[in-house]
């Protein structure tokens, strides 16, 4: 039998990249280095972004009780936003890591690095990405507009992390997870111990993923100075992914039992599982964790996120319904 015969990569790929992504099969040559820039190449950051924005919206609809077009707009909207705002961060952060990406093997051929983009042509591309989210965060409440507005703070130092601390995990978890907070206010208006909280548990499933990813450069990371929560940690990273998958889920409990102190206890119960069965998944990455593993393998556990946070929904849907 003969095989299938496999489309090339293009010569002009990203490492790193999925292979056969959308942007080296279909886009047009002169915007691939753009799409690349923005990591429309790879979605799961956009996935990572937008995920806590809908657990917000879940929970504020089992704390108020009401549900409408609104939340379908805010849904929709954070949904651009989230690819819109990570495109922007993720050109940020090549215009600032351009020298540093040049000597990591797996981002040495990313757009700046390889010459295939300019720095003036990024920051006219990460400039025309924010004015578009900006425009749908005009459409958001008072509340949200000013949140949307105080997220650039987290956003443009994320990227200089790395120089200054071991926990650069930890900042982007702060930007990463700011939508939970937005988005709770797009729907009330307001802030609250609810998206506080889960804004918590965010940032401790951040660490988790994130210091996952960060093992595939430990060697390069180590020989030009950078710094993350994988080299601190080392062969202890094992025993630091289980506490946070652990904090994990109980400050998203937390925030859980929370939104729903004015609920049925059969809604309660069904909305607690959500945060439980995502444990189950992250516990479940744990096994398959192994700081050694080829850098593929590791991708691989990271990239299975956006499964483990998609997982509470239905639980919550199911909440909302009884």
């Amino acid at each position: 039998m003969t095989q299938q015969a496999q489309m090339p990569e293009p010569k002009d790929a990203v490492a790193d990249a999925v292979k056969g992504n959308w942007v080296d099969r279909f886009a047009p040559m002169p915007t691939r280095p753009y799409l690349r820039l923005s990591r429309a190449d790879r979605p799961i950051g956009t996935w990572l972004l937008f995920i806590p924005c809908v657990w917000a919206v879940a929970l504020a609809v089992l704390a108020t009780d009401v549900a409408g077009p609104l939340d379908v707009w805010i849904i929709v909207g954070c949904g651009i936003g989230a690819f819109l705002m990570r495109g922007a961060g993720c050109t940020w952060n090549d215009i600032t890591d351009r020298d540093i990406d040049g000597q990591v093997a797996r981002t040495k051929s990313r757009p700046l690095p390889a010459g295939q983009a300019t720095v003036r042509g990024a920051v006219i591309w990460m400039i025309a990405q924010s004015l578009i989210a900006f425009c749908i965060l005009l459409t958001f409440s008072p509340t949200a507009i000013g949140l949307g507005i105080l997220a650039l703070l987290p956003v443009t130092i994320y990227p200089f992390a790395k120089r200054f601390t071991w926990w650069p995990q930890a900042f982007l978890g702060i930007a990463f997870n700011w939508g939970a907070l937005l988005a709770w206010a797009a729907h009330t208006n307001s802030i609250g111990p609810v998206p506080l909280v889960l804004y918590i548990a965010g940032i401790f499933w951040t660490l988790f993923y994130d210091t996952i990813y960060a093992h595939q450069d430990v060697e390069d990371d180590a020989l030009i100075g950078v710094k993350s929560t994988a080299r601190l940690f080392g062969e202890n990273s094992r025993k630091w992914l289980r506490l946070f998958s652990t904090m994990t889920v109980i400050t998203f409990g937390i925030a859980v039992l929370l939104a729903c102190m004015d609920r049925s206890i059969v809604s309660l119960m069904l909305a607690i599982a959500g945060p439980w069965a995502m444990g189950w998944h992250m516990t479940w990455q744990l096994v398959r964790f192994d700081p050694e593993e080829a850098p593929n393998d590791l991708l691989s556990i990271f990239h299975s996120n956006r499964d483990a946070g998609l997982i509470p929904l239905p639980f919550f849907a199911l909440a909302v319904l009884v």
